[in-house]
């Protein structure tokens, strides 16, 4: 990794104390994803630290669509196991996203990870979908779009618009 460029830990307004998550910038794209790669789920105080890029830096990996939807997941998965199984399948955009309950905070059996090419996402549905974790069948499927209603991310023209950009 190259050296840091800057560090920011937001502060607490009234209390001052950091909010458990800060910013660190690199000085080239490839410096940011080698660091999500190598630091991603390491564990830091004994628990695991996740490693994203930014919402800025995303924008244009996330445009791709390699977005799966994994369901009927079991209510014992967590995200580092999650990360764990579908991690060897290539480059994540960030963090595989369990659906939690607002109020509860427990798992509603399904999530969703998105990958940096279609390659890997397809071979993640290939090698995953009907494939047993925790004790129970999961599906695995490129996830619906949000703002086109019954279209799924992984179509041609996306495949196209992802190999010219």
């Amino acid at each position: 990794m190259s050296p840091v460029v800057s560090v920011h830990l937001p502060r607490d307004r009234v209390t001052q104390s950091t909010q458990g998550y800060g910013f660190c910038e690199f000085q080239t794209p490839q410096d940011v994803q080698y660091a999500v790669q190598i630091m991603n789920m390491i564990k830091l105080f004994g628990k695991p630290i996740r490693v994203n890029m930014s919402a800025a830096d995303r924008r244009t990996t996330q445009d791709i669509g390699a977005k799966l939807f994994i369901g009927n997941l079991d209510l014992s998965i967590d995200d580092k196991l999650l990360y764990d199984a579908f991690g060897a399948f290539g480059s994540m955009v960030q963090t595989p996203q369990i659906a939690r309950d607002q109020l509860s905070g427990n798992s509603r059996g399904f999530a969703f990870v998105s990958y940096t090419t279609f390659e890997a996402a397809d071979l993640a549905i290939q090698s995953m979908d009907g494939q047993y974790l925790a004790n129970k069948p999961i599906n695995v499927k490129y996830a619906f779009k949000k703002d086109a209603k019954g279209e799924r991310h992984g179509s041609a023209a996306e495949r196209m618009l992802a190999a010219e950009a």
